[in-house]
């Protein structure tokens, strides 16, 4: 073994893993050396969960990030000789009509982001895995890659790791725990270990169930939970002895079950000549702590292997041996069975990027052996670029509240995720449980009065309708459906759609309490924001303004999506919830970076936000302000922000909409809150809720959304939202955006379409939620443009003034034509659907009250 180094510029905490051992050489490729790695463990490890995986890899998932690190990975692993691409099967047991429904809904998934899953029935079934009662299934999926990483991700692993040394890049040092990091100025400088110091510029923490032990090192915490999987083996099985075959059948999935199986194959091989069954628990799982994991010297088995109690299976067991009776022939293998420790996590994402209090100090914990290369690929670009081709958003340890590290919230969500590992199809609306009531209005009270339908984002309690306005139903049910799917309907309540079409005719207050808001304020303020902003924030002229900008990353897309208000000492930033937390971090990483002299500071709840739109929005405002000629077209042009009174409070009135009818935002401190709240209501203006702000309202208006319709794999000009001129100012991606800009025509174009007939072929009306697959109805393929990217839709919603289903998706140049008939993909259906508008343009004017034809 090498000198221990005192000095690196790496330092990779829990190298023996997949995911430790992923970066490693992808930074290595990236052109990175000196690097060290470290494992409390053997390396391979010989504890972590990288020791004791299944090991296989399913393409299936709902989420376009997942499908391609699977994707990259199951590459990886073939290109490197250490892949069964046998395939796998998830099957719908006879009676579970809600499992073949999601089997549908995960195929329309595969089309959308470039899986190669299909449907088949029980004797394709049965052909493929013969050990299967086939007329116990009314159906599945067929995903042909899906298969096994052999013989083991701990064999890749360590392979990584060596090839890695042979470079002379990368110093590995196994039975090395970290006991301390170095932290000086918020930058972390080192490793404190078992065998000594070693001081480094970065620091990699890939330690899997142990990574909150880390991170409580530096003074924060991961929002992940160890929960116990139990893992079973029967037999002797020794139907492909002599085969040398890691796997003979194809992996299979029973998820009505929560459970899986499959062959180890030839019993000369590592694991072979056994069935492997493995559980979820759906019930009360049994998560723990790290701080409570035992060492390797206390641990009977190990300390990510827990003893298994046989009642944690029995009635699922029974179940999974009346479909695959060989489970009941075979002989249960008590002491190659356990408990293995797998991670949830409290928001269904890992916890990846740079730490949000010190810099330099990286997290890629919570990661599925699926994606462990992809993700060692996702790491290494972002040290080393500053970016991922691959939005990252959903992953990015940034994108969490402090409120969201709190323990008992941890413990909570990750135990409602451990419940929806495996059986539970997760609608894309689902509501957490747990963690609620955290953030309130000071109006949540009267909310409450009136009957609000509440879901949370980033802890904030918003109503999406009201029971008290169910009154309007009487008047508008005509134009607002009947939702008689349950799974359209799901979270959703009728109510919100017949308070978007009283808007038009009058007006509304809608609580936008869950903006988030940051200052930035010092001498170099405006340096800072004309660097990141994409429009101009400089100059006298903008004082007094609310701005609409972007940011934009070095290749010139888009990561961000936000108004600043530039005042006269700062700038306030206003921003959604979900991205708020992300944004505020990546601009005190900017300003570090740059050197700017500037203070940052998170206002969000220090002030609250009411939106009142509608024709008659300013005769309403008009009667509670104290100057009500202030208001006058004349005197508040659009955009513009000035301070008023209501109800003897100061507030910020700010002239935008995002509902497409005419308004404002009003900005007031918190505690002003509910007495602006009481003023706007004694005009008899009625609340609606933030459904039609966020979602039906804005569609009609083509209006995006950022982390989904806007990603850093498109452009700001195939977004529809480039200002007519580039500013003089530089900015970052600018060089790159000019770039864009000089093009005859974007590779794409996102559109809104309107689905032409929603009806399936069980004569049900859909109202389709989430995201659907776009195909050229000619061929049945989705849609792919000159870069590869596929065209799926990126928000849907029913729009009630045009009385159609609308969705927004990027669609190819060669087929981005207003007119053009599409189709799109939802539950096994395919429904037509038309382009209404190439780029940013409303199908609804409110001023003329009329939807585009």
């Amino acid at each position: 073994m090498a000198e221990f180094p005192s000095k690196a510029k790496v330092v990779i905490i829990g190298l023996g893993g997949i995911v430790g051992a992923s970066i490693a050489h992808h930074l290595i490729e990236r052109g990175w050396d000196d690097i060290v790695g470290i494992d409390k463990s053997g390396i391979p490890t010989d504890i972590g969960s990288t020791a004791h995986a299944s090991d296989f890899c399913y393409t299936t998932s709902h989420d376009f990030l997942s499908c391609w690190t699977t994707l990259y990975s199951i590459d990886f692993y073939e290109k490197m000789g250490h892949y069964a691409r046998i395939g796998g099967l998830e099957v719908a047991r006879v009676g579970d009509d809600g499992r073949m429904d999601e089997i549908k809904r995960k195929v329309a998934s595969a089309k959308a982001f470039g899986t190669r899953a299909r449907l088949i029935d029980p004797a394709g079934i049965k052909e493929k895995f013969p050990l299967i009662e086939a007329h116990m299934v009314q159906g599945g999926l067929w995903d042909p890659d899906a298969g096994l990483v052999v013989p083991r991700s701990q064999t890749v692993a360590g392979k990584l790791v060596d090839k890695a040394e042979a470079t002379g890049k990368l110093k590995a040092f196994a039975n090395t725990p970290a006991k301390s990091l170095i932290i000086e100025n918020g930058r972390i400088k080192g490793v404190v270990t078992s065998r000594g110091t070693i001081h480094a510029d970065y620091v990699v923490v890939c330690a899997g169930i142990w990574g909150r032990l880390i991170a409580e090192m530096a003074g924060e915490d991961l929002p992940i939970m160890p929960v116990d999987h139990p893992l079973t083996f029967f037999g002797p099985y020794t139907e492909f002895a002599g085969t040398g075959k890691e796997i003979g059948w194809p992996l299979m999935r029973d998820q009505g079950n929560s459970a899986y199986m499959r062959d180890t194959g030839d019993p000369k091989t590592t694991e072979g000549g056994q069935i492997e069954w493995g559980y979820y628990e759906e019930t009360n799982p049994r998560l723990c702590h790290p701080r409570d994991l035992l060492e390797k010297d206390q641990a009977r088995l190990s300390p990510s292997q827990r003893d298994l109690d046989m009642e944690q299976i029995l009635e699922p067991l029974e179940r999974a041996i009346e479909l695959t009776p060989i489970l009941g022939e075979l002989g249960y293998n008590e002491s190659h069975s356990f408990n293995g420790l797998l991670q949830v996590t409290s928001d269904g994402g890992p916890s990846v990027g740079e730490s949000q209090k010190v810099r330099g100090l990286w997290y890629c914990v919570a990661i599925w052996v699926k994606d462990g290369p992809g993700f060692g690929k996702l790491v290494a670009d972002w040290m080393t670029d500053g970016r991922t081709a691959i939005d990252h958003a959903r992953i990015d340890y940034s994108r969490f509240y402090p409120h969201q590290f709190d323990e008992k919230l941890i413990e909570g969500r990750c135990g409602e995720a451990a419940c929806k590992i495996y059986n539970p199809a997760v609608h894309p609306r689902e509501p957490y449980a747990t963690g609620r009531n955290i953030r309130r209005s000071p109006f949540y009270e009267r909310e409450k009065e009136l009957g609000g339908y509440f879901m949370e984002l980033g802890g904030w309690e918003r109503a999406h309708g009201y029971a008290a306005n169910e009154h309007l139903l009487e008047k508008y049910g005509n134009r607002v459906p009947v939702r008689e799917n349950e799974w359209d309907n799901r979270h959703f309540w009728r109510v919100s759609n017949a308070e978007h079409l009283a808007m038009s005719e009058d007006c509304g207050i809608v609580n936008l309490s869950h903006f988030a808001m940051f200052d930035v304020e010092g001498p170099d303020h405006v340096e800072l924001m004309e660097w990141v902003c994409a429009a101009k924030i400089g100059g006298d002229a903008n004082i007094g303004k609310g701005i609409y900008t972007h940011f934009l990353d070095d290749e010139g897309m888009v990561r961000a999506d936000l108004t600043v208000i530039r005042m006269a000492d700062r700038c306030r930033v206003v921003d959604g919830a979900d991205a708020g937390p992300r944004d505020y971090h990546y601009l005190r990483r900017v300003a570090q970076d740059k050197g700017f002299d500037v203070t940052i500071t998170d206002v969000t709840e220090k002030f609250v936000t009411i939106g009142i739109w509608g024709p008659n929005a300013r005769a309403t405002l008009q009667k509670v302000v104290e100057n009500p000629d202030g208001l006058a077209p004349e005197n508040f042009p659009f955009a513009a922000i000035k301070p008023i009174r209501i109800g003897g409070k100061d507030v910020t009135a700010f002239r935008i909409s995002y509902v497409g009818e005419q308004g404002w935002e009003l900005h007031m401190r918190y505690e002003d809150g509910l007495a602006v709240w009481d003023a706007l209501r004694s005009t008899g203006v009625m609340p609606f809720g933030v459904e039609t702000y966020a979602n039906s309202r804005r569609m009609e208006k083509s209006l995006r959304l950022q982390n989904a319709d806007l990603l850093t794999e498109y452009n700001l000009l195939e977004a529809d939202l480039a200002r007519p001129k580039v500013k003089e100012a530089d900015f970052r991606g600018k060089a790159k955006h000019t770039e864009y800009r000089a093009r005859e025509s974007q590779p794409a174009m996102l559109c809104t379409l309107i689905m032409t007939e929603n009806v399936d072929s069980r004569g049900v009306a859909r109202y389709p939620v989430g995201s659907m697959p776009v195909m050229d109805p000619a061929t049945g393929e989705t849609l792919v443009d000159e870069l590869g990217r596929l065209s799926f839709t990126t928000s849907a919603a029913y729009g009630p003034t045009v009385g159609k289903n609308i969705a927004l998706a990027y669609i190819p140049r060669e087929y981005a034509q207003e007119g053009r008939k599409l189709t799109v993909e939802y539950f096994d259906e395919r429904f037509p659907v038309e382009i209404v508008a190439v780029g940013y343009k409303s199908i609804y004017d409110p001023e003329n009250l009329k939807p585009r034809s």
